[in-house]
């Protein structure tokens, strides 16, 4: 294992490594399910079941399924908190488990939170709103307008696992669950905390969010074959599809990990964040801004280009997006992008949002830990422009020693997250 990294060398501070993870996905209701349904290919996108979408052009969406979170929350609680708040709480939930961390021997002022989404709990207003403009004013329940703000996910896992130290939520629309890593890692490299629970989470399959991007024209429209609606980098892709879900993590500072004799996946050595500056929602053709977040990710984890192996692409399964995340790949890379592989998660479970770029992470620190990259499924068709590797429909046995996670958010936000097998 030694030798793969290149000559450039990282800067002397804290290590950072992942020692939990818990996930709510279209394929799966926990980490383990999720990747198992990510290798198989199995996609999570079917016809919508939050809401009646006969009116809208696109009617599928990736939901999570047999959730239920009265399981998980008390009845009483679990009414007053949004949809993305049940998923973030189960999520951690899950990754604190996994991790088997004893909040009885830590010293909570030490653990921080930190979780990204794009709109949070909007749907709690959605209803009132409307009967509001019907009759000029309306009841509503108790904290029902505290419990939509988008920092409300993050307060309730810190006040369940009574985290002291600094919460924070990331509102960067589709790059937030990778944001929320990222910082978690500096946080942590700085000194400020030993534990982060961070991630993302986002429950938008809704009314509203269907309206806005049925209006953008965006979304595909396969609604007669769901499972072969989202399919990024194929020459036939009409649009992405709506998602939803939460992925949390443990990060936590390599010597705390040691000391309690904590199992490591994988350590975060690098992030890096930029902007396109360029238009609210259409990204600039020649993937600019994404290389630079991609180049400055590889000087901040100290690696060369030519040490990645894989890279988990953004791949939203939209035309412009998908043709210049390749550009942007082959400005960084160069002739070691034809070597590297690449795959888009959104191929099986749509566009997730705040959560896309955490649920992708746990696709990515998995292929580091089983040398296995699943597929991109859908791609049957190869679009000339984007000549890349996308590992098309059957996953593929790999060694994967280093790899980066891409998100690019509306508005022109980047982030990627470079990480990497644990060496002692």
């Amino acid at each position: 294992m030694t030798g793969y990294r290149s000559e450039i060398q990282r800067p002397a501070r804290r290590r950072v490594v992942i020692t939990g993870m818990g996930a709510l996905s279209p394929v799966g209701n926990t980490a383990q399910e999720t990747w198992e349904a990510f290798v198989a290919g199995r996609s999570g996108v079917a016809p919508i079941a939050h809401f009646d979408a006969s009116p809208y052009a696109a009617q599928i969406a990736a939901e999570v399924k047999g959730f239920d979170a009265t399981a998980h929350i008390s009845p009483k609680e679990a009414r007053r908190m949004s949809r993305c708040s049940h998923l973030a709480i189960v999520a951690a939930r899950q990754a604190v488990t996994d991790a088997a961390l004893d909040w009885a021997h830590e010293d909570r002022e030490r653990a921080g939170v930190i979780l990204g989404t794009a709109m949070g709990g909007i749907e709690l207003l959605i209803d009132p709103i409307g009967r509001l403009a019907n009759a000029g004013s309306v009841r509503v329940m108790p904290y029902q307008a505290i419990e939509s703000l988008c920092n409300m996910p993050a307060f309730h896992v810190g006040l369940e696992h009574g985290c002291l130290g600094p919460l924070s939520t990331v509102v960067t629309a589709c790059a937030a669950g990778t944001q929320a890593l990222c910082e978690g890692l500096e946080l942590i490299r700085r000194g400020n905390v030993d534990i982060v629970l961070a991630g993302g989470t986002e429950a938008q399959v809704n009314p509203l969010f269907f309206s806005g991007f049925t209006a953008m024209k965006v979304l595909s429209v396969r609604n007669n074959e769901p499972t072969r609606a989202s399919r990024p980098f194929d020459a036939e892709r009409d649009g992405f599809v709506i998602g939803e879900g939460a992925c949390v993590f443990v990060l936590e500072e390599l010597g705390h990990a040691l000391a309690r004799g904590a199992h490591v996946y994988a350590e975060v050595l690098g992030q890096a964040a930029s902007a396109d500056a360029f238009h609210i929602a259409q990204p600039e053709a020649t993937g600019v801004g994404p290389a630079r977040a991609m180049r400055w990710a590889l000087q901040d984890a100290g690696v060369a280009p030519t040490a990645v192996d894989y890279i988990n692409a953004h791949g939203s399964g939209t035309v412009q997006n998908d043709i210049a995340e390749t550009a942007a790949i082959k400005r960084v890379f160069d002739a070691h992008a034809y070597r590297l592989v690449v795959n888009s998660t959104k191929s099986m479970i749509g566009h997730c949002f705040g959560a896309a770029g955490a649920v992708e992470a746990l696709a990515t620190v998995m292929a580091i830990c089983t040398d296995t990259v699943h597929p991109t499924i859908n791609l049957e068709t190869p679009d000339p422009a984007c000549d890349l590797d996308y590992v098309p429909n059957v996953a593929r046995h790999r060694t994967v020693n280093i790899a980066m996670s891409n998100s690019f958010g509306l508005g022109g936000q980047n982030a990627c997250l470079v990480v990497g097998k644990y060496q002692p």
